[in-house]
């Protein structure tokens, strides 16, 4: 299928899209820059465009990235201008049925994530109450007990990888257990979530296999109710599908999975290799509080977020954009934008609650979600370093590699070695 031409000097697509191609071109939406130096990358877009960037995702689709602070606080806070309604994008006549990008972005489709106004508000009023109903100290039990249980499968070895070994599963067996699932079934949907968050040629089939299991989850829970997140979405007095069901419950795992499991380790690597944080791991003064908050405001597991679309032609940030164009937003970018941290005084981690870590705006991460990660988290990093208190990397810093996404920030890998110890099992 013929995708938009990008070529120097042509004209905005039909219908909209990004504006002609400046001198120095739309930024490529990939390559390695975006995994080994995404801030001195986001320098460069300031200074070459401003707060508003052009780029072109895979394919050479072309959207807009808006990494200042202000104008992103902008978009997330004006729904009516910008909503995340996937079905306003100028583009969907240009996009290939199996591009890898699509399960990200999303088709319009009835669940939480991909409906706005007064539809997103309904499903809101159904899964944000069924959340809340979690117990915090049932979430820490299921946290810890499970934790135990990765290291018990590593603590023998004297080595692991901290991303495959704990960092990946923990959240998603949490949060399997949260929404009714045995825990044989969450190691499945751990891997289908990462070959659905990697974006590849695996993506499509990954994002089927997920629905199958949340159709399969909803039917279960309707025969036999429980104490847990999909029960209480089945007992919301208002009337929704079982297809809407399904889709809600997907759009929270896997917005909960991934980006858990990248703030685990990116906390665990800052622990790791920065002389101020390394103090954590043997309970001194730096708290694993204050590495997981600095990783909000400096390596957010979200980089980047697709997206909002244009309701009408309108200026942001000093460029023209037209109705139905996509505005990603660049949590990471903004975080890090240095008028914002004069503002706050220069600190690079002032007024903790100021970061878009977890967006901002009606279709900011709900309250309660917020809530649950970071239980998982900072419990799952506590049981860790209290089990393996000698934790230290196995190959120099250098060598670790960023997981190769411009969206999630997160590692392919954190080897580690300790002091083989023995299993919880053991100590009884």
């Amino acid at each position: 299928m013929q995708t938009p031409s990008l070529s120097a000097g042509s004209a905005p697509a039909p219908g909209g899209g990004c504006p002609a191609r400046l001198a120095t071109g739309p930024v490529p939406l990939g390559g390695p820059e975006f995994h080994t130096a995404p801030q001195a990358l986001y320098r460069t877009m300031r200074h070459t465009y401003g707060p508003v960037v052009p780029v072109e995702l895979p394919g050479g689709f072309p959207a807009w990235l808006v990494v200042g602070y202000r104008e992103l606080h902008q978009v997330t806070s004006d729904g009516e201008l910008f909503p995340r309604d996937v079905g306003l994008w100028n583009q969907w006549a240009n996009i290939p049925e199996d591009w890898p990008l699509l399960p990200m972005v999303g088709r319009p489709m009835p669940s939480i994530y991909f409906t706005a106004g007064a539809e997103h508000r309904r499903h809101s009023r159904m899964v944000v109450p069924a959340l809340e109903g979690a117990d915090p100290f049932e979430i820490r039990s299921h946290c810890e007990q499970l934790a135990d249980r990765l290291v018990d499968d590593m603590c023998n070895r004297g080595t692991a990888d901290l991303v495959a070994d704990f960092a990946e599963p923990l959240p998603v067996l949490v949060l399997a257990r949260l929404v009714g699932f045995p825990d044989e079934e969450g190691a499945d949907i751990a891997r289908v979530l990462k070959d659905l968050a990697d974006g590849g040629p695996g993506a499509q089939e990954a994002y089927g296999r997920f629905g199958e299991h949340m159709r399969r989850l909803v039917a279960a829970k309707r025969a036999v109710p429980g104490d847990d997140v999909t029960s209480r979405m089945l007992a919301d007095p208002e009337p929704f599908t079982d297809e809407e069901y399904a889709l809600d419950l997907m759009a929270v795992t896997a917005a909960g999975h991934l980006t858990t499991a990248d703030w685990i380790s990116n906390s665990l690597r800052l622990m790791l290799t920065e002389d101020e944080f390394a103090d954590s791991l043997s309970g001194g003064r730096r708290s694993v509080g204050d590495a997981m908050n600095e990783v909000l405001w400096e390596e957010s597991p979200t980089q980047i977020l697709a997206g909002r679309w244009a309701a009408r032609d309108t200026r942001l940030g000093g460029r023209s954009v037209r109705a139905g164009d996509m505005l990603l937003l660049g949590l990471g970018a903004a975080n890090t934008d240095p008028l914002v941290r004069q503002d706050m005084g220069g600190g690079r981690r002032a007024s903790n609650g100021a970061h878009l870590a977890f967006s901002h705006g009606e279709y900011r991460c709900p309250f309660p979600a917020q809530e649950i990660a970071e239980t998982i988290a900072r419990t799952g990093i506590e049981v860790l370093l209290d089990r393996l208190p000698d934790l230290e990397l196995a190959v120099p810093e250098a060598e670790l590699v960023r997981r190769p996404s411009a969206f999630l920030r997160g590692m392919n890998a954190l080897p580690v070695r300790f002091a083989a110890v023995r299993t919880t099992g053991d100590l009884l």
